[in-house]
């Protein structure tokens, strides 16, 4: 399996190679050269498989050489063992057509963990091949910066940076990173948006003054190997409500757009996926790009749902090469253009390729409380503001009767008690696993939202690469 950027001129890599790399250096984003393919009766044969071995199976043809199928069966029941949920994702029944996929039962209460447990052991192990060192940089807007240093507190060879927006996430979300003590863990709170810190995070990979030092490596999303993780859980909730006989819709609530671009993977993979509804809420670029071709940014307005208060969705880039017709050359121009202005058009075939399999929603802050006020007064579920907007994505999703709708449930209505509070008059607890969070010491740097500050911090703190 080789790999290709979206941008066209960085060299292509092997699995091992872009699990370390990240971003590419072209700037783009690392795709497979082509999309593998299950036949229905390969799908099929995947049903009543333990997690880790499903996981083994649908990942195992994006790995190629760098790993053979005892060593990633090894590395997905390492990384799904630490899950409180026997399952791992877990559906769970709302009514006749609406179904939650529970993604929050790892170690920090969110979907990250799904894919970051793995990814911490991937790159251990091929860290541990060079004998070389990573420093992973990051951007969060809440639930990847805990994930991610969860997954590599402690490990070898590897020290971790991660930026939040000062005051932008929820008391639980910063204290589940700032209370690590692991001495190669490092939170910093700039001032400013998410989209800044992402933006300084993507500077330093093209940074020489950085790179000549150090080997810069990324646990967001624009890493293939965390979105490849994504993948599986589509097959696992898809296999559960008939798959490959049945169609299945998913509504995905959405920021960074690699949770729904995972889906659209494994539709591409053959998984029978009827539609992915994108859910935003009122930070809404993805649904004005995809409803109307107008991908603009605005200004990010602070909501209850943190990790959708974005205006610059980096994986929506992939989505584009893929439907834009993989030229590379041009989407760099294209992206060239939206760096400048923040704003740009989307190509008929790029809008109509994605209308295809894709459709978006959007909701305000009404509309989610609504939805989890619904979910408790009729299910006696207490969902958080972001499963929310998606929960009210689906049930205004216009589908065949015939086809059920799971909604990804992307966090644990605990991070975020104060608004699942407002909206259901009941006050979700922590799981007792993590339940001391409150009387833990916090350790965190706040820097000012500027570049050069960010990476003098990282220069002083990070040990050089060999």
């Amino acid at each position: 399996m080789e790999y290709v950027s979206t941008r066209g001129s960085a060299p292509a890599l092997d699995f091992e190679g872009v699990t370390l790399a990240g971003l590419a250096s072209d700037g783009g984003l690392y795709v497979p050269r082509e999309w593998p393919r299950f036949t229905e009766a390969e799908i099929a044969a995947f049903a009543g498989l333990p997690y880790a071995e499903l996981a083994t199976q649908v990942m195992l043809p994006f790995v190629g050489r760098s790993l053979d199928e005892d060593k990633l069966r090894h590395l997905c029941t390492e990384a799904y063992g630490r899950f409180a949920h026997v399952a791992v994702t877990p559906l769970v029944q709302l009514d006749e057509r609406n179904w939650l996929l529970e993604l929050f039962h790892g170690p920090t209460l969110a979907f990250k963990d799904v894919a970051l447990q793995l990814l911490g052991r991937l790159f251990e192990e091929f860290l541990s091949r060079r004998d070389e060192r990573l420093t992973i940089v990051g951007a969060t807007s809440g639930d990847t910066g805990s994930a991610a240093i969860d997954a590599v507190a402690g490990r070898e060879n590897i020290d971790i940076f991660m930026l939040h927006p000062k005051g932008r996430v929820s008391d639980v979300q910063r204290r589940q990173m700032t209370t690590v003590k692991a001495p190669n863990v490092y939170n910093i709170a700039i001032e400013g948006s998410f989209d800044d810190a992402q933006a300084m995070v993507k500077r330093m990979f093209n940074d020489p003054a950085m790179t000549g030092r150090f080997r810069i490596g990324a646990v967001n999303s624009i890493n293939w190997a965390r979105l490849m993780a994504q993948v599986v859980y589509y097959f696992a909730a898809a296999l559960q409500l008939g798959a490959p006989r049945r169609p299945v819709a998913f509504a995905v609530p959405t920021g960074n757009f690699g949770d729904v671009f995972a889906g659209y993977v494994a539709a591409r993979m053959g998984l029978p996926v009827e539609r992915l509804i994108v859910a935003t809420n009122v930070n809404d670029i993805l649904h004005r790009a995809l409803s109307a071709g107008d991908y603009s940014a605005g200004t990010v307005t602070p909501t209850a749902a943190p990790s959708m208060d974005i205006q610059v969705s980096s994986n929506f880039e992939r989505l584009l090469f893929d439907c834009g017709g993989r030229d590379g050359a041009a989407l760099a121009e294209q992206m060239r253009g939206f760096e400048a202005t923040k704003a740009m058009r989307l190509t008929n075939a790029q809008q109509q390729g994605a209308a295809a399999l894709i459709s978006s929603a959007r909701a305000d802050a009404t509309e989610m409380a609504q939805a989890m006020a619904w979910a408790w007064q009729n299910c006696a579920e207490l969902i958080d503001p972001h499963t929310a907007i998606g929960l009210h994505a689906a049930r205004a999703a216009d589908l065949p009767r015939a086809v059920p709708v799971v909604t990804l449930a992307t966090a644990h209505p605990a991070k975020f008690r104060d608004a699942v509070e407002r909206a259901t008059g009941h006050r979700p607890r922590l799981p007792a696993r993590v339940g001391d969070l409150f009387d833990r010491e916090e350790r965190f740097a706040e820097l000012p939202g500027d570049y050069a500050a960010v990476a003098a911090y990282v220069a002083e703190h990070a040990t050089p690469s060999a």
